[in-house]
């Protein structure tokens, strides 16, 4: 049985990003696991961990030595690898060099295709401790890093300056160098409380050495937990109970080594400031916890410290210092901001570059008002409601409060109109203009902000593709992915039905940089189509989980090219339903051979089906059953009930069967053969009302 030890990295770094520390943590350990299994290194469990100054990979029982690998190898044809003097030849001797081994340790493989010089044999695997060092390297190598650095007169470059590095398997130090820095077991500690070197005795030792010694909580998740909870102790002391986000739980995280809680207090009188106002001033300024008690915010704080001060008085009251400016400077935005109306500053837009060769803020503004009124009957809203918000939509930029926290722009715009006495569906609208901001945000729910949200994005899509500057790749400055998922969220979530092409249109005929209508519609269809495809593909539609949709049902309603999200959503679910039935599979079969045949027939002989042709009693009963069920399908169609549709159409499997088994449908008789290609065109045309069903898995 192979012997085994437990292998431990180190890399000590200055601090590193906070905001990017987990992911290079998880990368570093996901390098480290795929190097392992490239190099054949069997192990047990890989624990990462990271602080602000660290990433450290711990595996559990890896095994010391390599595996031996056997080793196969055919060589040239035994016709070519001896003279006729029976001599080996020049490729013959490459290919014992090339194995290792001597001419005549060579063996011969017989095949039905003839001879060749065939060597097989053992690799002796490598001892693990010197496949670490360039493992490791690679891994840190791949880390992503968006830009490198370097440091003093070193020539290497890695996010941050390092310091140290430890690499050992069991009790050994490995030997490598990496990143200029030689292997050793000394690590070190908390930057006040344990700044001195530390020598670990093992891997097991890594995580108590650290805590014990070194003042350091290296297991990101256990550091976690300890602030939240010593958030809420110290926010329950206060009164109240701790605002926790988990995005800046995520950063403090990455930000403390050894967290203490710090509570803090401020004056009461910043609470008639908003309060996302001060929220943002408390964590996402300084990155403190604010208090709440039964919804409303408390005049308290919870700051995170990195160490154990012996006056923590005097760590509080600074924390309390560095907050007052900032809120001070929020409540002077407030009222400088409340002393003008919305209204009045309309006019100011127009000294706001939106984009180069799309005009000012004002220029969208009012585009977006003509695209919003034409909406209006959609999401059935107010037209002077949406009116009234459209022209107030963007004025809440042009406030020093926006300027300074611009993550409030439109929930600002809410509280500056509901100041200044405008209508609540208003202010609400100004707000929901912006949703959703993100993949998983809410939506738009009063009619009006549906209609500037809506209006906002086909404004945008539109002017940006009309710019010429398409997302590329990877590259989409504008975030015109996100505004098109966001357009197709709310139509088919919140049920609004509408023209997407006559909408697009409209929106491309507002730009001032004009280019061919019709193409730029054609293309932004496909965009926003495509942005459905992949929302519907990795289950981030709230009726579909993952699996549910595939790219050929997805494909089987686009080929439809319905105008309508919505109603390409129905189908879409029609589809779904339709392929779990048991006539799915021969349905779909029979559509993809009723296509081909089509494809190659000239189906332009007649439209019309004449029953007195009928020869073959198959012909009788298909047409029979499609005749039938005629009157209900356009019923159907009409209130787009698709699934009842291809459920009555599923109906329809035995005659599809049994006409395929008893009819040729190529007769030479040409009168027949055309009036069997016309029964084929009528079948499938019921099916296309919904989705071309050829072109699902019919395997």
């Amino acid at each position: 049985m192979s012997k085994t030890a437990d292998f431990l990295v180190e890399l000590g770094t200055e601090e590193l990003p906070p905001k990017a520390l987990l992911k290079l943590s998880n990368a570093f350990a996901a390098g480290i696991e795929k190097g392992l299994a490239t190099a054949r290194l069997t192990h047990g469990e890989i624990l990462a961990y990271t602080t602000p100054r660290r990433l450290a990979v711990h595996v559990k029982d890896l095994i010391t030595n390599q595996p031996a690998q056997v080793i196969e190898s055919k060589g040239p044809p035994t016709r070519m690898a001896y003279n006729d003097d029976g001599q080996p030849s020049k490729a013959a001797l490459a290919f014992a060099r090339k194995c290792g081994v001597d001419i005549k340790a060579l063996e011969t493989l017989k095949t039905d295709k003839g001879e060749w010089l065939y060597f097989k044999g053992e690799a002796t695997g490598k001892q693990s401790a010197t496949l670490l060092g360039e493992l490791v390297n690679n891994s840190l190598a791949s880390l992503p890093i968006p830009k490198r650095m370097r440091w003093g007169a070193n020539e290497v470059e890695f996010v941050r300056p390092v310091h140290w590095l430890v690499m050992l398997l069991g009790k050994d130090i490995i030997n490598a160098n990496i990143l200029g820095l030689t292997a050793d077991r000394l690590t070190y500690g908390h930057r006040f409380h344990a700044p001195n070197a530390i020598k670990l005795k093992s891997p097991a030792d890594y995580v108590s050495t650290l805590r014990n010694k070194g003042k350091v909580i290296v297991d990101f998740a256990e550091r976690r937990n300890i602030i939240c909870t010593a958030a809420q102790t110290a926010a329950k002391d206060a009164g109240g109970e701790a605002l926790l986000n988990p995005a800046v739980v995520d950063e403090v995280t990455a930000l403390v080594e050894w967290p203490v809680p710090v509570s803090g207090s401020f004056d009461k009188r910043f609470l008639r400031l908003p309060r996302e106002v001060l929220i943002s001033t408390l964590q996402d300024h300084q990155r403190y916890f604010p208090v709440q008690k039964a919804g409303d915010l408390l005049p308290a704080f919870i700051a995170t410290s990195n160490l154990e001060s012996k006056l923590p008085e005097c760590v509080r009251a600074g924390n309390e210092r560095v907050i007052l400016p900032r809120l001070a400077d929020a409540a002077f935005f407030w009222d400088k901001d409340t002393k003008i109306r919305l209204s009045d500053r309309q006019a100011d837009l127009n000294n706001v570059v939106y984009q180069k060769g799309l005009g000012s803020l004002h220029d969208k503004a009012t585009r977006v008002a003509a695209l919003a009124t034409t909406l209006v009957p959609a999401v059935s809203a107010d037209p002077d409601t949406v009116t009234r918000a459209t022209m107030l939509a963007r004025t809440d930029l042009l406030t020093d409060m926006v300027g300074e926290f611009p993550e409030l722009q439109g929930r600002m715009g809410y509280y500056y109109a509901l100041n200044d006495g405008e209508p609540e569906a208003i202010a609400i609208a100004i707000e929901e203009q912006y949703l959703p901001r993100q993949a998983g945000d809410c939506l738009p729910r009063t009619p009006a902000g549906q209609a500037l949200s809506l209006a906002d994005r086909l404004d945008t899509l539109a002017g940006i593709f009309c710019l010429g500057k398409r997302p590329s790749g990877n590259k989409d400055p504008f975030s015109l992915r996100r505004q098109a998922l966001g357009l197709v969220r709310i139509l088919v979530e919140s049920k609004i039905d509408i023209d997407l092409p006559a909408l697009l249109f409209e929106a491309v005929a507002l730009q001032p940089a004009q280019q061919d209508k019709n193409k730029v519609v054609a293309e932004l269809y496909t965009f926003v189509i495509d942005r459905m495809r992949a929302w519907y593909l990795d289950g981030q539609s709230n009726d579909f989980s993952k699996g549910d949709i595939t790219a050929e049902m997805f494909e089987a309603v686009r080929n439809r090219a319905p105008a309508s999200p919505l109603d390409f959503h129905q189908r879409l679910a029609a589809v779904q339903q339709f392929m779990g039935l048991e006539a799915a599979t021969s349905l779909a079969a029979a559509n993809k051979r009723i296509a081909n045949i089509l494809k190659k027939a000239d189906v332009g002989l007649t439209k019309n089906i004449d029953e007195s042709l009928f020869d073959i009693k198959e012909e009788q009963l298909l047409y029979n059953a499609v005749t039938a069920l005629q009157p209900d399908h356009q019923a159907d169609l009409t209130n787009r009930n698709y699934s009842r549709v291809l459920q009555r159409l599923a109906d329809l499997h035995s005659p599809v069967d049994g006409y395929f088994d008893q009819v040729m449908v190529m007769d030479e008789n040409k009168q027949r053969r055309s009036n069997r290609l016309a029964q084929l065109e009528q079948l499938r045309s019921l099916f296309l009302d919904v989705a071309d069903i050829s072109c699902l898995q019919t395997s």
